[in-house]
């Protein structure tokens, strides 16, 4: 095939370097850089690819780590089979967006909601929040 024939895509512009597809290197045949040793890799920082945990127990992890199982409630609720406790608050909530003609009822309407069915802070909490003042405890009614 002579120069006037070839294909105006193969033609290199002027300007250009070499046409990369030919290369015969293939790029993914070098180092692996997750494998290698972080004194080898020249890297200035810490090295996240620990297991360790870099967050703080908060007892509110969706993960649950071996051994730790889910309790009855909350597996028949993620089941779909709610408890008369679930099924009650749900309700309340439902009724309350109903005649306050409201689709997404803040944090601090549902706590309202929550405290008009009944309930109270009668024991301190087993989470550990940071930054959050535990409010004071109700007297248990006997």
């Amino acid at each position: 095939m002579d120069d006037a024939q070839q294909n105006p895509a193969e033609e290199k512009r002027e300007g250009e370097g070499e046409n990369r597809r030919e290369s015969v290197v293939d790029r993914r045949l070098g180092a692996e850089r997750r494998t290698t040793a972080v004194s080898e890799s020249k890297f200035i920082g810490t090295d996240r690819r620990t297991a360790q945990e870099r967050r703080a127990d908060t007892g509110l992890e969706r993960r649950r780590g071996p051994g730790r199982r889910l309790s009855d409630d909350r597996r028949s609720a993620e089941e779909g089979e709610m408890t008369a406790e679930q099924f009650e608050f749900v309700m309340a909530i439902e009724t309350y967006k109903k005649v306050n003609k409201k689709m997404y009822p803040t944090w601090t309407e549902v706590l309202e909601v929550m405290q008009q069915l009944g309930y109270r802070k009668v024991e301190h909490r087993d989470i550990q929040l940071e930054n959050v003042p535990e409010p004071e405890l109700l007297k248990k009614s006997a």
